[in-house]
């Protein structure tokens, strides 16, 4: 055994059982195995970055794992929330709207796509968007404004027969 996963090992042993103890008292057993988990995966990955006493460290990092998964959590059931009040309306509906979301995305550049979907379909924060794309998160806020605009642009320009999708609650969940 090599002296860091020794010295790994005494801190997982040392430190295991108040770290679970802590997420507990702040979530619950449901999610405790997975919390701490996750906090000693990320001091491993991190191990040279992990100070004496580690007992702190770990619990702030079981600290953030905490609200991000609680994050998610919202994120998630507001997403819910907007596909069960899309589900409500009448189905014709929902086709036409999909059809001419589709269509004006169809109008813009691939860049300016990518930046919308990175962001409004797989759900990232402008900043994590950012490192996808390969610039600063100001440039991309900036890439971004332009492309909703561009699309808010393209919606308008849709021919009049066509229902006008919900550009508002789109824009919303963009944000």
């Amino acid at each position: 055994m090599t002296d860091d996963s020794h010295r790994f090992t005494t801190m997982y042993d040392e430190c295991r059982q108040r770290v679970w103890a802590y997420v507990v008292s702040r979530a619950g057993r449901q999610v405790a195995d997975e919390v701490v988990s996750e906090t000693f995966a990320i001091a491993w990955r991190r191990f040279d970055d992990v100070p004496e006493p580690a007992l702190p460290w770990l619990l702030g990092v079981a600290r953030n794992v905490l609200r991000d998964n609680i994050r998610a959590e919202i994120k998630q059931e507001s997403l819910s929330r907007e596909l069960r009040a899309w589900a409500e309306g009448d189905h014709a509906d929902r086709v036409a709207e999909h059809l001419a979301v589709v269509r004006a995305l169809a109008t813009l550049s691939e860049e300016e796509r990518e930046i919308l979907i990175l962001v409004a379909w797989q759900g990232l924060a402008p900043r994590d968007a950012a490192r996808v794309v390969g610039c600063s998160q100001a440039a991309f806020r900036v890439r971004l404004h332009r492309a909703r605009k561009r699309l808010a642009q393209a919606m308008e320009a849709a021919p009049a027969a066509r229902p006008r999708p919900r550009v508002r609650s789109l824009n919303e969940e963009w944000s």
